[in-house]
């Protein structure tokens, strides 16, 4: 939201009243209080009529520093707030001299000037990071006498700004006005369904503002060099959170936000679906899944979209008997193929369900000031929404989800949460301002936990669309509506890589584009991608996406990349156990694994599948892929082929080939079963080892279906000599050389060529030597 007029002048109506100069700090048993004047004091006569705000400085987490503004603190405080990790605050030092007083966390400080002009200054060590200088911090009024807290956090030359939630406009968000209010937009437009007040800076830090309400941001828009941000109210809190690297910020931001859950082994599989609006009965869905079997396309989700229930009663919850009238049969044939079921739902009901009248009769839903249901036709006839601040209400809707996974249902598509309105009255009094973004979280929540407690631990997964801080809790996460063409794929890439640096660690997109159908090139190329996302799933809205009604060289392609990413799954799932443990994205932006490489701070149409595998999926007809490889060696994984980074390549490929190179000094493991995801990772893994240079240690670790370590191998080279050593399982397992000299002799293993050792299974403790020729 933008206050003023170019650099120097205010806005008509528009009052400002900015932080200018420091009258006093005092030490508080979590911080410090900071009290600032927004006119400067020459006298007594000038504390008369005059405007304050108290500066709370607070440190939840070591590295962490919380600063709430505050204008008038009469306000009652209405939820929902976010959950945030509260600390002791042990870990908080103060500091004072004659010019400053200082806060210091981790390897954070924020010092307060004491001077005659106001200056909050972040630091790291000795380097400035970020501060908030001269009438930055702001009480501001407009004509109608609505009320606004901002805040003005310096950007440095050459310092770019992500994240922001899932964002489909350019992946640098310097230059934007940015409006954090969850929408149903699709993927075209500056609109967001998963709106997260945290930004993160090439400058390795990251800013998270506290407000599940309406955040309005410019971002070097309204003064280039300043990240402004503003509410509406009497207050403003924002977390200042050190790195000092980009994942470690991200590390950090989820430690005070919330860890993503591990989603089971099986949902790293392709999903399929009925598609949206098609016309489908359990012949159909038969038809789908033995295609796809007699294809050898490994399928491992059968999706049921809006449609399993009958129209106008969604959602009731209960199958379409005209279509499917054996549901618990048809469910249990389709298991007893080895596939997991997901099935559409969402919190909206229309007056048609049977649940419109026991959420009427019970007050379970949304209600008008005067106390009347709110409904609205708009997706549903007379559709009312589900209050999730009502504790009776969320077991209720729980009651009905428990039912259909007794049925067989493994997982839930928890689609919209974005068209909440704000002329509500909620059952706990909640802050309708506040819980239209908030609302998806309970409502995911309520859906991801009734999973847990019927599946267990790390076999619950959602397919949800609408998200909000926080919502990383509850994978997995997708892009939404997008178009069948190579420019929406691009701008659901841009979606899934902010997403990423805003704390969520899974993400999926709708395989070949959701509206319209695509040409058979987009799709085969989108295949690529998606089989190269955390998540993939063909879906679509008016036609059905299986890879025969594209083209035949389809059914190859989709067999192609499915079950190379089933041979990646030892790989891939340490990667998701790594999201879960430390918050970072599965898909992760160049900049996050390169930050010390300008080049990397601007791309977006490339990314890393972990921290080993670059991935440049292709958008031109053409079969042109133009990317970046940073310096090092790399490996292309399908063809061996190893080349120098630090350059732009131009190259074209086929439909069974895309840029996907391995890193360098990476230790890739690579399954032995390539049509499931969910397998036993450990028995018969091979270890590629990628360009280890002298000098270097490099492990690698493979899970188990639950997430834990099983086997970790590390590599070390001195010289012409490596030395592995494998501690875990006791499995038989192999260990290929890329990119060195072939193997002269070997001690303690088994030499199968000149490249490659076994390890033949019953040692849950090996060490053995390689000599290098």
């Amino acid at each position: 939201m933008k206050f003023t007029d170019g650099l120097w002048l205010v806005r008509d109506g528009i009052t400002i009243n900015g932080a200018v100069q420091n009258y006093v700090v005092e030490k508080t048993p979590d911080g410090l209080t900071a009290i600032t004047q927004t006119t400067p004091i020459t006298g007594r006569s000038a504390t008369l009529n005059s405007t304050l705000l108290t500066v709370k400085f607070h440190s939840p987490l070591p590295g962490v520093v919380g600063v709430k503004i505050i204008h008038h603190d009469g306000v009652q405080e209405r939820g929902p707030v976010f959950e945030l990790t509260k600390g002791t605050g042990d870990h908080v030092k103060i500091e004072e001299n004659d010019s400053e007083t200082v806060l210091i966390s981790g390897g954070l400080r924020v010092v307060i000037r004491k001077g005659q002009q106001w200056a909050v200054d972040f630091y790291r060590g000795d380097e400035r990071i970020t501060g908030s200088g001269f009438k930055s911090m702001a009480y501001i009024t407009d004509q109608d006498g609505n009320t606004y807290m901002r805040e003005e956090l310096d950007l440095g030359v050459g310092e770019f700004v992500y994240g922001l939630g899932e964002r489909f406009t350019a992946f640098v968000k310097n230059g934007q006005t940015v409006d954090l209010w969850n929408k149903d937009g699709g993927t075209s437009s500056e609109q967001a369904y998963k709106n997260v007040p945290f930004y993160v800076s090439s400058k390795g830090y990251g800013v998270f503002v506290n407000h599940p309400e309406l955040v309005s941001y410019e971002i070097a828009s309204e003064k280039v060099k300043k990240a402004q941000f503003s509410v509406a109210g009497e207050s403003l809190e924002y977390f200042v959170i050190d790195g000092p690297t980009i994942k470690e910020v991200i590390s950090n931001y989820t430690s005070l936000t919330g860890k993503p859950a591990l989603p089971p082994a099986w949902t790293f599989g392709l999903w399929l679906t009925t598609s949206f609006t098609t016309d489908y009965d359990e012949a159909t869905v038969n038809s789908f899944v033995d295609g796809m079997a007699e294809r050898d396309l490994p399928l491992s989700v059968f999706h049921f979209d809006c449609f399993w229930m009958r129209e106008y009663q969604w959602t009731d919850f209960q199958w379409d008997e005209r279509v499917f009238p054996d549901p618990v049969g048809m469910l249990k044939r389709l298991k007893d193929k080895g596939l997991k079921i997901c099935v559409w739902i969402n919190s909206y009901i229309g007056q048609r369900s049977r649940l419109f009248e026991e959420g009427k009769k019970n007050g379970y839903l949304l209600k008008k000031p005067n106390g009347d249901v709110y409904q609205c036709d708009l997706w549903q006839a007379g559709m009312a929404l589900v209050d999730f601040t009502n504790p009776a209400a969320c077991e209720w809707y729980a009651g009905y989800l428990r039912d259909l996974v007794d049925m067989g249902v493994d997982s839930f598509k928890t689609d919209f949460g974005e068209r909440i309105p704000t002329d509500v009255v909620y059952f706990d009094g909640s802050d309708p301002m506040k819980m239209h973004n908030y609302y998806t979280q309970l409502y995911n929540k309520v859906v991801f936990e009734v999973l847990e407690e019927k599946l267990g631990k790390n076999e619950a997964a959602l397919f949800a669309r609408s998200a909000t801080a926080g919502g990383q809790q509850f994978p997995v996460h997708w892009g939404g509506d997008c178009y069948a063409d190579y420019e929406s794929m691009a701008e659901s890439l841009r979606g899934g890589l902010s997403l990423g640096l805003s704390g969520f660690g899974f993400w999926s997109h709708d395989i070949g584009g959701f509206e319209n159908t695509a040409p058979a090139h987009v799709f085969k190329r989108w295949l690529a991608f998606g089989l190269l996302s955390s998540h993939s799933r063909l879906h679509g809205s008016t036609s059905y996406r299986v890879p025969w009604a594209y083209d035949d060289e389809a059914c190859d392609v989709t067999r192609f990349f499915t079950k190379l990413k089933c041979s990646l799954m030892p790989y891939l799932y340490d990667v998701a156990g790594q999201a879960h443990e430390h918050g970072w994205a599965s898909m992760r932006a160049m900049v996050m694994e390169f930050p010390e490489d300008p080049t990397c701070e601007v791309l977006d149409r490339q990314y890393m599948l972990g921290e080993s595998l670059l991935v440049a999926p292709i958008f031109q007809e053409n079969g042109e892929a133009k990317y970046y490889l940073p310096a090092g060696r790399w490996t292309h994984l399908l063809t061996g082929e190893t080349v120098q980074g630090g350059s732009w390549r131009k190259e074209k490929y086929d439909f069974f080939s895309l840029p996907l190179f391995v890193r360098q000094n990476s230790l890739l493991a690579i399954g032995s079963v390539d049509n499931k995801p969910d397998y036993d990772y450990a028995n018969g893994v091979k270890f590629g080892l990628y360009s280890l240079e002298d000098g270097t240690t490099t492990s690698a670790t493979v899970r188990d279906l639950k997430g834990a370590p099983e086997l970790t191998v590390k590599a070390d080279r001195k010289g012409s000599t490596v030395t592995v050593t494998a501690e875990g399982s006791g499995k038989e397992f192999s260990l290929s050389l890329k990119d060195l000299e072939a193997i002269a002799s070997v001690e303690g293993a088994e030499q199968v060529d000149e490249t490659t050792v076994k390890v033949n299974a019953g040692a849950k403790t090996v060490s053995f030597t390689i000599t290098l020729k």
